[in-house]
């Protein structure tokens, strides 16, 4: 793996366990550009780090204590795909739905395109189904 390619799997891993998975919202002007767009984040959202605090705030609103267990994390040219697990406990307001108190994991991917050592944007493919089902959103 060449140094920039592990340098932007470094970049990916550090916004996903430290900013996303510690809630270390003072990171978002180091880890993400200033035109950084989210393509998974709720209608409306701002883009640069302005936008990725207010998902920051909207998830750990909802799950206070979501931790991340990276399975596998890869890149390629300015790509990285990062597999892993998210877990959590429903501690707050979730589409619509007060907290339950429910804990639930899920898997996920997530793929980042990183730029100048930041990143750039982000999509995701997570088993929302799961997550819906294990923290009540149905009932």
């Amino acid at each position: 793996m060449s140094s920039t390619i592990a340098g932007n799997v470094d970049v990916a891993l550090r916004t996903q366990l430290d900013y996303y998975g510690q809630g270390r919202y003072d990171l978002a002007e180091e880890v993400v550009t200033a035109d950084y767009l989210d393509h998974e984040a709720p209608p409306g959202t701002p883009a640069g780090p302005e936008g990725a605090n207010a998902v920051l705030r909207w998830l750990r609103g909802a799950f206070d204590d979501l931790s991340y267990e990276v399975k596998d994390a890869f890149g390629n040219g300015d790509r990285v795909a990062i597999r892993l697990v998210t877990r959590g406990t429903h501690t707050g307001e979730f589409m619509g739905k007060p907290a339950t108190g429910r804990p639930f994991e899920m898997e996920a991917i997530h793929l980042y395109r990183i730029e100048n050592g930041r990143v750039a944007e982000h999509w995701a493919k997570r088993d929302d189904v799961a997550l819906a089902h294990q923290i009540g959103l149905f009932e």
